[in-house]
């Protein structure tokens, strides 16, 4: 049974139940409200005759014989009906007997409490003792009820139905993302990824729904990843390897000569085939949460100053500036510092590959609420926003400035993305075209 059948049954037979009960309810009370308002009509115009029956006779005497058949169709052939009601003054002494009283006793305090006055010219001149009011039911009651019992099943049938429509209604509102999002993860797991389901609400279901958007978003971008990254691999290996091998079957064959610049040129090709593996190693070890850390106390400022120290004399050599502007005081944080050394190393590379001669890079401390910045600006050809945002991406080049001349694996600042991350922190890079790239570490302070 599909889903929208057993919302439509499960609207239909709550409705029923519900109606069946207000229905039920309805009946009984409707009858009890009209019984009790006969009763008081009925009462209310006893009470008026008696009323003029005093105000006539000024006396209670005869009144037996007045009313003794009020309230019963006339029947000759049979004996006059006993009263069914009694009268007592206010001090509740009944002085006209009926309905098991007799005169001049006391009736109980509950009757006297119940019943009616009778009141002549504003002075009540006895109390009206009506425990039951005869059957004194007109065909027009009856037809009154009658209709009144048959407008309350014409409504609930009216409900049944509107109730049947709106379950139609809900049901298909609830069960359509829910069939989409089956024929989305059908499509998916025959292999169409990215698939997208229109959200139609802002319930659970259209929480789920956003949810699974972002998942297939996700997942075919993880898998165009992938492809990609399988195919800059491959391509990053058959470099290196076609080298070493042409070199090496060139030296065999004696088509070069097995001098000093050959061999040299076969061990350089072998050092980037091996800083590539090494670099795929780490990266395949931080996807997989096993590369080991060993987290220490460390003041970031020393940690810059030490880094600073060590690329120097190589930026000298590339007559680029290296300028280290530290936070004052004492900036701990809990890091693996040999981790976080190659994230420096990584990025200022990267600088130092993009930075012109006569250039200028500059490394940073800054403390912002309990958090320490650290930042690596160059003043390269630097990259467009959009570029910015994917320079973490393994094996992402910009076409202008990212060659692989440039001597670069291509994973560096990858590496260097999922070393921070480890580490709780954040690092993004912003850039403008001919202004060079700032990169910022953001971590939280020990």
């Amino acid at each position: 049974m599909k889903l929208s059948t057993k919302l439509i049954l499960a609207f239909l037979l709550v409705s029923i139940f519900s109606t069946g009960i207000i229905v039920l309810s309805s009946r009984i009370l409707a009858n009890r409200e009209f019984e009790r308002f006969m009763d008081d009509r009925y009462q209310s115009e006893l009470a008026e005759e008696l009323a003029r029956y005093y105000r006539n006779n000024q006396t209670w005497d005869g009144v037996e014989n007045e009313f003794q058949r009020y309230g019963h169709e006339p029947d000759k052939n049979s004996e006059p009906h006993p009263l069914y009601f009694s009268i007592s003054d206010t001090q509740g002494n009944i002085i006209v007997a009926g309905n098991g009283y007799t005169k001049g006793e006391p009736c109980n305090e509950e009757d006297l409490e119940n019943g009616f006055p009778i009141q002549v010219d504003n002075n009540t001149v006895g109390v009206l003792l009506l425990p039951t009011s005869p059957n004194q039911r007109s065909p027009l009651d009856y037809e009154f009820l009658r209709r009144l019992n048959g407008s309350i099943f014409l409504s609930a049938f009216a409900t049944l139905i509107l109730a049947l429509f709106l379950g139609v209604l809900l049901s298909r509102s609830i069960s359509r993302p829910i069939q989409e999002l089956t024929k989305a993860t059908h499509n998916m797991a025959d292999g169409n990824l990215g698939q997208q389901v229109p959200v139609r609400s802002r319930d659970e279901i259209g929480e789920l729904t956003q949810s699974f958007n972002k998942m297939s978003a996700d997942l075919a971008r993880s898998f165009n990843l992938r492809k990609q990254m399988t195919a800059d691999i491959a391509h990053e290996l058959r470099t290196p390897l076609s080298l070493i091998l042409g070199h090496a079957e060139g030296v065999k064959d004696g088509v070069l000569k097995p001098n000093r610049e050959n061999f040299e040129i076969i061990r350089e090709e072998a050092e980037r085939l091996e800083h590539l593996v090494n670099d795929l190693r780490t990266l395949s070890l931080a996807d997989a949460g096993e590369l080991s850390v060993d987290f220490q106390s460390v003041d970031v400022n020393v940690l810059m100053r030490d880094v600073h120290a060590h690329y120097l004399t190589l930026f000298n050599q590339q007559r680029i500036a290296l300028n280290l502007e530290a936070a004052p005081g004492i900036l701990t944080v809990n890091l693996d510092p040999g981790r976080f050394t190659q994230v420096l190393n990584n990025i200022l590379d990267n600088a130092l590959r993009h930075t012109p001669e006569g250039g200028s890079v500059e490394l940073k401390t800054k403390l912002t609420e309990k958090r320490i910045q650290l930042s690596v600006k160059d003043s390269g050809e630097g990259v467009t926003p959009e570029e910015a945002q994917h320079l973490f991406d393994r094996f992402y080049r910009v076409d202008a400035s990212r060659t692989r001349d440039d001597g670069g694996s291509g994973l560096g600042l990858a590496i260097a993305k999922s070393i921070v991350e480890m580490h709780k922190g954040r690092i993004w890079a912003e850039g403008e075209k001919g202004r060079g790239l700032l990169v910022i570490i953001e971590l939280q302070q020990a």
